[in-house]
């Protein structure tokens, strides 16, 4: 049966034997942070709750009644039980908080969370985070599972059983070798594109699925070649293997440097969104809440 709401409120009690144990409401009130009126006012209050005195008060101090010596006795193991439970609960807070467990689709990983990782440093410096990369579909697939705490994809799919929550938006860039005839050009047609044999990400990556829905309308031929790595992927564009498609993140010092260059596709929005995931039903706290903070503020 639910306890009766006046044993509900412990901090009377715990008051009242800090009363007991020090003397008088003055010292109490000390030991607890509280001004004496105030401690005054939660012994009356817990009187009234109990509905006889605990408190015999005379100008020489403060002492328990008769009634006050009992109420003390019997509230004793009740109070050390409930602080025995707040240290348990807080055991299982550190526990929880002294490891977290991230997924993170490749651009992310490698990218953006490294920042993000360092400013969680502030709010949970004794955090141990275990990263594990890899592309949106395993990364959803962890979070689900339980073995990531929380992920972060850039694929526009995602399966039941996750919240989303957008922190970034990234641009698709097409990207070909100085040496490619398409080098000359400012942009492509979304049907040259699809057309053409691209180096790309592995089935699964989100990468590749956002092209593939960018270039729905039009006939998408097979890949010349499929690579699990962004790194893989450059290497393979700057030596002319094929054009490729990635994350404007992952190519900025490759054109900035000129090693590759970037065209435009006409008429076709690249833009992805990189979420946030973690389980439905379930909030996030902790480290895990403090970094999709830090992620959604762009910190």
């Amino acid at each position: 049966m639910p306890l009766p709401s006046r044993v509900t409120e412990l901090a009377g009690f715990d008051l009242l034997l800090s009363v007991a144990r020090l003397g008088g409401i003055g010292a109490a009130a000390r030991a607890h942070g509280i001004s004496q009126p105030a401690a005054s006012a939660r012994i009356q209050q817990l009187e009234a709750r109990i509905g006889v005195s605990l408190v015999e008060r005379s100008p020489r101090g403060s002492r328990l009644s008769k009634a006050g010596a009992l109420v003390a006795d019997w509230a004793r193991p009740v109070v050390d039980a409930a602080a025995d439970l707040e240290a348990g609960i807080a055991a299982l807070r550190d526990e929880r908080d002294s490891h977290l467990h991230v997924a993170a689709s490749l651009t992310v990983a490698e990218y953006l969370l490294p920042k993000w990782l360092a400013a969680l440093r502030t709010p949970a410096p004794a955090t141990i985070v275990a990263l594990t990369a890899g592309n949106s579909a395993e990364v959803a697939a962890r979070v689900l599972d339980g073995e990531a705490d929380l992920g972060f994809v850039e694929g526009p799919d995602l399966p039941s059983g996750l919240r989303a929550q957008t922190v970034a938006v990234d641009e698709l860039r097409l990207v070909v070798a100085p040496g490619h005839p398409w080098a000359r050009r400012r942009r492509v047609r979304p049907d040259e594109l699809a057309a053409t044999p691209l180096v790309t990400r592995e089935q699964g990556s989100g990468t590749r699925r956002a092209l593939e829905l960018a270039l729905a309308p039009h006939r998408i031929v097979a890949p010349v070649l499929e690579l699990s790595s962004t790194t893989a992927i450059k290497a393979a564009v700057i030596e002319g293997i094929a054009p490729a498609v990635l994350g404007a993140h992952t190519v900025a010092t490759e054109l900035s440097a000129g090693t590759l260059v970037g065209l435009e596709v006409s008429g076709t929005d690249l833009r992805r969104a990189l979420r946030l995931i973690w389980p439905a039903g379930q909030a996030l706290r902790g480290p895990a809440a403090d970094l999709a903070a830090i992620a959604a503020r762009g910190a």
